[in-house]
Formats: C-alpha cells, sequence, structure tokens
C-alpha cells in the first residue's frame, strides 16, 4: 500500500493558495481518474484506489498544515505502511514557480507541515515532491505569502505544472525513485 499525500489546509479560505499545491494536484489527479474523495475516520479526506497496477491512499490532511503528521501517522500506521512508500507533494518556497524537485531522506528546510510529518512518521524517509512556489516580493512575511493566492499569470503556470507533477508521481510508483530524482531533478 503507498500513500500519496497532498499538504494543504482545509476549508474554501485556503482553495488556491500557494501553501494548498498538494492538495490541488491530488484534487486534479482525482477528477482526471473519475475518483472522488470522501470523508475518514481520520482527520483526512482519502481516496482509496488501484492505479498503474498499485494499491493508493491518497491523502488530504484536515488537520491544517502545522498538524499535517497526525493525519498521516494515524493513515501509515492503520495501514502499516513504512516511510518508503509515503510520497508527500507540498509548496517550496526555495523553488521557482516552475520548478520541481524530488527529493527523500531530507529535513524539513523550515516548512512546518514536513517538521510535523517527520514527527509523527518517526524519521524521514518519505518521498517528497517540491512544487516551487517562488520567494515572497520585497518585504512580504513568508507566512503571508504562502497563505495568497496565486496571481493570473501564476495561475497559468501552476495549472500547465499539475499534469506533470501527477507524471512524477505516477513515475516515482512505476519505475522508483531513483528514476525520478534522476528525470525530473535535472529537468530546468
Amino acid at each position: 500500500m503507498r500513500l500519496i499525500v497532498g499538504l494543504g489546509n482545509p476549508g474554501a479560505k485556503y482553495r488556491g493558495t500557494r501553501h494548498n499545491i498538494g492538495f490541488q494536484v491530488l484534487d486534479y489527479l482525482a477528477a482526471r481518474e473519475g475518483l472522488t474523495f470522501s470523508g475518514s475516520k481520520w482527520p483526512a479526506r482519502v481516496l482509496k484506489t488501484v492505479l498503474w497496477g498499485e494499491s493508493l491512499v491518497f491523502i488530504k490532511p484536515e488537520t491544517f498544515m502545522n498538524d499535517s503528521g497526525l493525519a498521516v501517522g494515524m493513515i501509515a500506521s492503520y495501514y502499516r505502511a513504512v516511510s518508503k512508500d509515503i510520497i508527500v507533494v507540498h509548496d517550496d518556497l526555495d523553488l521557482d514557480l516552475d520548478r520541481v524537485k524530488v527529493v527523500v531522506n531530507r529535513g524539513a528546510g523550515g516548512h512546518n507541515g514536513i517538521a510535523s510529518l517527520i514527527s509523527h512518521l518517526g524519521g524521514r524517509e518519505f518521498t517528497r515532491l517540491r512544487v516551487g512556489i517562488g520567494r515572497p516580493p520585497g518585504n512580504m512575511p513568508a507566512s503571508d505569502f504562502v497563505l495568497a493566492g496565486f496571481n493570473a499569470a501564476e495561475r497559468q503556470v501552476i495549472a500547465a505544472k499539475i499534469p506533470q507533477i501527477c507524471g512524477d508521481i505516477r513515475l516515482i510508483i512505476e519505475r522508483g525513485v531513483m528514476t525520478a530524482m534522476e528525470r525530473i531533478n535535472k529537468t530546468k
């Protein structure tokens, strides 16, 4: 069983914000495959399916970003999924808007959602798809920037990037994380 986690914040207030790129990717993938998320016994929206020859559970934690690990930890324990079976899609301030990078066994890098996952999973061996959102302009605090929506030009870039990110998830599942890192990380 593989767990595919999209990080974000629940509720209409946060829909379309930079911090919710993980939710946006999973929502796009579910819609493309004709699948629907539902409530669960955990603090998360989940979708269980077989896709690309694998049993998958898509997870959108509803605990808010900073406590994402709480929901993911519960679900991982239930399915007896180890960290190497978890793929996390999240926003990253340190990458330009059009960049995606795959990493494994890395620290949180200041991302509170990732720090929560590391804490609740008891390690950092999970795979991460870091989706670039760029840096805040001027003196804008990072917290305000990640909770703001994309502007029109950025929305176009993201709309084009999300299908590629879904392909990246498939590549990780079908060909392994090392192959994915070689192909995705070298792409500019």
